[in-house]
């Protein structure tokens, strides 16, 4: 049944729990050790959860490595806002062993990369923030996300981003 769904053009792996959204395609898939899938779709990266698979969209994804069998992920959560600017905070890194990667670790460097439109580096007084113009997934535009370092004093990050969201939307202020 496998190879039938795979030959009629479908390739979401066997046993897969997450819940593509419509028209959502899956364009590589890998098995992890241990259990579950890494799942490449145009809106993101499904990984096991305790609860199944949840997907991660590429816009939030701050860093994807692969060395050794091994794909880490580093995952942004949006932790405030600062004008139409978002503020984001790393997780800790996730390791997935995959005995056979396929295209999935290329599918997803690519993907993270080319949701990047322009990215920036500020040193800010002991510390400093990334500022980066990204694609979200399904959406027209693009958000300005800001990731401070950490010990940067996110207050201060916060007004910069907000008047660099304001001039990226009123170029002419």
């Amino acid at each position: 049944m496998g190879l039938l769904r795979r030959l009629l053009g479908d390739r979401t792996p066997e046993g897969f729990t997450g819940s593509l959204s419509p028209g959502e395609e899956v364009v590589d898939s890998a098995p992890v050790e241990g259990g579950g899938h890494l799942v490449v779709t145009a809106l993101g990266l499904w990984i096991p959860a305790e609860d199944g698979a949840r997907r991660v969209g590429w816009h939030l994804i701050g860093k994807a490595a692969w060395a050794d069998g091994v794909f880490t992920l580093t995952e942004s959560s949006e932790v405030g806002a600062a004008g139409s600017a978002v503020v984001l905070a790393d997780r800790p890194p996730v390791r997935f062993r995959l005995p056979a990667p396929g295209k999935v670790p290329r599918e997803a460097y690519q993907r993270v990369e080319g949701s990047i439109r322009s990215r920036h580096r500020q040193e800010i007084g002991d510390g400093g923030a990334w500022f980066v113009q990204r694609k979200i997934p399904g959406r027209d535009g693009t958000v300005l996300q800001v990731r401070p370092d950490p010990g940067t004093d996110v207050t201060l990050v916060e007004a910069i981003a907000e008047q660099v969201a304001a001039k990226l939307v009123n170029p002419a202020e």
